[in-house]
């Protein structure tokens, strides 16, 4: 079985490098399902799950967003932020839900609802990532 070359890099480091059997990115228009030797893609990514599937099993790593380069036989993801998924933090992830609900309510009062209505999203789709590795719903 031949396999693609992923790369997962966030703004500090380097979190994933490795051979995969296959890649699914959340892109901007839905989840893309990418194999060796895919056609050269170039999308924007929203934040979610990124799940690299390899021999021993499936990496997951929260993306907040960002970019897929997809050649034939490379995968890189440029991310601000990427995570792990056992090292996301789900208190963190708690409180910034809460900080953006309260700036939602209290919009009148110069936020940037474009900002705020951004960390919301990214809050959730990390507390979203926790609950599917714990197998509950939100």
């Amino acid at each position: 079985m031949s396999t693609i070359h992923v790369n997962v890099v966030s703004a500090t480091e380097s979190i994933y490098s490795g051979e995969a059997n296959c890649v699914f990115a959340p892109a901007s228009t839905g989840e893309l399902g990418i194999y060796p030797k895919h056609v050269a893609l170039l999308s924007v990514l929203k934040p979610g799950e990124v799940r690299v599937e390899t021999e021993k099993g499936i990496e997951s790593i929260y993306v907040s967003g960002g970019i897929v380069e997809v050649q034939p036989d490379v995968v890189t993801i440029f991310s601000d932020t990427a995570i792990r998924a056992n090292d996301l933090d789900e208190y963190k992830a708690l409180e910034a839900k809460q900080r953006a609900e309260e700036a939602m309510a209290n919009s009148d009062n110069g936020h940037d609802v474009g900002t705020t209505q951004a960390a919301l999203a990214e809050a959730m789709a990390q507390l979203q990532m926790l609950s599917k590795m714990r197998g509950k719903k939100l």
